[in-house]
């Protein structure tokens, strides 16, 4: 049996995701002529993101943050350091068609997001970017989404 990793979101984030879900199933299409390909291609993507959505809401932990232990998980804003450019960046490790306000957002599955869960201030990774180059980056701080608001 496969243990789902909770998904962590913001009330509002989750709000946002039941609007989107009551107007996805307003649409909900009626018998449509079999051959307009454009209408079965909207539909199958409607459907695709409703299912996209119960998903996030099944293992969603609504309106309360990760523990603020300093480790990168989903729910954390991290705040890294390029090794190459030495320039930081800030961004939530959170979950990809979310949106968070003006936070970046890097998924547990994208090359950076994957390197960093479970690092800790002070820990470099590598990771590889789509050219196939391997960049290296710090840890800085890892705070909940929560406190990094405040």
């Amino acid at each position: 049996m496969t243990i789902a990793q909770p998904i962590w979101l913001t009330t509002q984030a989750h709000g946002r995701l039941m609007a989107e879900l009551d107007l996805l199933n307003s649409l909900a299409t009626g018998r449509r002529d079999g051959d307009d390909a454009n209408a079965v291609a909207i539909e199958h993507a409607r459907r695709s993101r409703i299912q996209r959505i119960h998903d996030l809401l099944l293992h969603a932990v609504v309106g309360q943050d990760p523990p603020d232990d300093g480790v990168a998980e989903p729910g954390m804003v991290l705040t890294v350091r390029f090794a190459d450019t030495g320039e930081t960046e800030t961004f939530l490790l959170g979950v990809g068609g979310v949106e968070y306000g003006d936070l970046e957002v890097y998924t547990v599955t994208s090359p950076l997001g994957a390197a960093l869960v479970g690092a800790r201030p002070g820990d470099q990774r590598d990771y590889q970017v789509p050219s196939g180059a391997t960049m290296s980056v710090t840890l800085v701080k890892a705070v909940p989404y929560g406190l990094h608001m405040r």
